[in-house]
């Protein structure tokens, strides 16, 4: 039976918004960690700057609109901060986008920033506390894996559109040594890489 596509995507959403409040009661069910997530001990910002697909994520509620395809683009800008683009491909099938800033706020390890979004609330001022910390990263800063003090966010990186077998392996290694569970993560899908939303625990 042929379901209208705006029913079919109305569905969807319905279906991502239950995983994200499932993902919230998991992460909120767990016993609360006595320090936030170590960064890792260096960022070389030269070499993280660019473009970096996301290949899983724990779900947020600003990122149910995004159905596929989710970047984010990093340079330095004017300032000496990070100029951040994100972007998606929406359910809509139309590109969604958001630019912002981030500032480093650990000067020994670089690897803690504070990310601003201009018309976000909460995160509108240009400096404030860490809400970015990259937690680990693959050989040749091929992926990267980034959370939160509060471990409620969590993001998988990637150079490439996929990872091996090997590298996903890492990658749930990293995130348990983050003090997260890797079945809060969902999958993202991407032209090139994995097509569908599943708990990282099971993909």
């Amino acid at each position: 039976m042929y379901v209208p596509r705006s029913t079919r995507v109305r569905r969807i959403t319905a279906a991502a918004a239950l995983l994200v409040g499932t993902a919230a009661t998991a992460l909120s069910a767990g016993p609360v960690a006595a320090a936030p997530p170590a960064p890792v001990p260096a960022l070389e910002l030269t070499r993280y700057l660019g473009t970096w697909n996301q290949l899983a994520a724990v779900p947020q509620y600003f990122n149910l609109v995004c159905a596929r395809d989710t970047r984010a683009d990093y340079a330095l800008d004017p300032q000496g901060n990070i100029s951040v683009h994100n972007s998606c491909t929406t359910w809509a099938g139309t590109p969604n986008e958001i630019r912002g800033t981030a500032t480093i706020n650990d000067p020994v390890t670089r690897a803690q920033l504070h990310v601003s979004f201009p018309g976000v609330p909460t995160q509108q001022a240009l400096s404030g506390p860490t809400n970015y910390i990259v937690t680990a990263l693959g050989p040749e800063y091929s992926w990267a894996l980034v959370t939160d003090p509060n471990r409620l966010s969590g993001f998988v990186l990637s150079r490439a559109p996929r990872l091996d077998a090997g590298e996903w392996a890492a990658v749930r290694t990293a995130i348990v040594a983050a003090g997260q569970n890797p079945c809060v993560y969902l999958t993202s899908p991407t032209t090139g890489g994995l097509d569908t939303f599943a708990p990282l625990c099971a993909a």
